[in-house]
């Protein structure tokens, strides 16, 4: 039989790296570029939070084949593929992340009436390229000191 025990100085240790406000915030933004993407992903398939299409700049509705709905299809698709890239590899999903808020960005500075949502759009871009950072830097988990 065995069983398995953890030494009051592991405890500690594990203790420790969890009070790193770096690594806090590595996880913090870990989770929600995760969970943020996948939600609002699966929300294009539904259009229970918005319709939106509405946020697709007519240039692009014009050039993407089928309709708008249909790209928002495949922008959700994409959300959700980066939400599962953040989870599973954040150096690289933050980088997917990042680029695809730009994308969003743009779009939305060509039409009227979005330049409020562009400029969130941007915080969480650099939100997104913060997680990237800290991704570097806690890759093989938290640093000890």
């Amino acid at each position: 039989m065995s069983s398995t025990t953890t030494s009051p100085a592991s405890a500690a240790t594990r203790r420790g790296v969890f009070t790193d406000p770096g690594y806090q915030a590595f996880v913090i933004l870990r989770a929600a570029f995760t969970v943020a993407p996948i939600v609002f992903g699966l929300d294009k398939l539904a259009n229970l939070l918005v319709d939106w299409p509405v946020y697709l700049a007519p240039w692009i509705d014009g050039i993407v084949p089928g309709s708008a709905q249909a790209a928002m299809y495949a922008v959700g698709a994409i959300e959700i593929v980066a939400g599962l890239a953040v989870a599973l590899a954040p150096r690289f999903g933050a980088w997917l992340v990042t680029g695809w808020l730009a994308g969003i960005i743009v779009n939305l500075l060509t039409i009227p009436d979005h330049y409020d949502i562009a400029l969130r759009d941007f915080g969480l871009l650099l939100g997104a390229v913060a997680l990237a950072r800290l991704a570097q830097r806690y890759r093989t988990g938290p640093q000890r000191r």
